[in-house]
């Protein structure tokens, strides 16, 4: 019985690591964000390019902006599409960094 009851306490202490790690990995340092704004920035932010995939959604202040949220064009071209609080664009320009590929997907 006690046997039973330290594995289970080690999966449990496990689990929660591995959790945690896995958080971690996923919160940019960049502010990336998530959820129905996100979503809603990716909307407008597509609308805006005509298309493409989405990569990151940052919180932003450049330019004026609230939100950042990154695109790959189909050709391989990366923008940046600012927008403001109300999810209109402020300006799109071409990001010279490297993809952000693991906060957001169109």
């Amino acid at each position: 019985m006690r046997r039973w009851v330290i594995v289970g306490i080690g999966s449990a202490v496990i689990t929660a690591a591995v959790g945690g790690a896995i958080a971690l990995a996923g919160n940019d340092s960049e502010g990336g964000v998530t959820g129905r704004q996100a979503d809603r920035a990716i909307h407008a932010a597509l609308e805006a390019t005509e298309g493409g995939t989405a990569n990151a959604v940052e919180r932003d202040s450049e330019n004026g902006g609230y939100w950042e949220v990154e695109i790959r064009k189909p050709n391989g071209a990366l923008l940046d599409v600012r927008l403001n609080r109300d999810y209109s664009v402020l300006v799109i320009e071409g990001d010279n960094e490297t993809a952000d590929t693991n906060d957001a997907s169109s």
